[in-house]
């Protein structure tokens, strides 16, 4: 199995935005940091979990565990709706890809326990900021 940890961080909202992505299991450890460019904070949210998921599709067909500290993202996810057009433009695409694995799940977990994805996120931005 694999565990998909996401974040996005965003300075001002909207604003400078990173997303970070956190992936191990199966022999994996891969970290992703990435500049997004100008982002609300629930967008960028949004795009750290597709980022994620498609990173996670080049690994493995079977299990895939994403973790969130995004309770907007969660449940979009788990109802496959959002109310918002440009959330769910976003949620088509990683609904798409979720589709693709044998198992998916995601969950809420709290800010404390994802920290290496906040890491993540926040470094993409300062590495932008002035």
């Amino acid at each position: 199995m694999l565990e998909v940890y996401i974040d996005g961080s965003t300075t001002g909202n909207p604003g400078p935005s990173g997303i970070g992505v956190f992936i191990k299991g199966e022999g994996q450890h891969i970290k992703i940091s990435e500049y997004i460019g100008i982002y609300d904070n629930h967008t960028t949210e949004f795009l750290a979990l597709l980022k994620g998921l498609e990173e996670a599709q080049k690994l493995t067909t079977s299990i895939v565990s994403a973790r969130t500290d995004s309770q907007i993202v969660c449940a979009a996810v788990e109802k496959r709706y959002a109310k918002n057009t440009e959330f769910a433009a976003i949620l088509e695409k990683i609904l798409k890809i979720s589709d693709t694995f044998d198992f998916f799940f995601i969950k809420w977990i709290p800010d404390d326990q994802n920290k290496a994805a906040h890491a993540l996120a926040r470094e993409a931005v300062l590495k932008k900021l002035p």
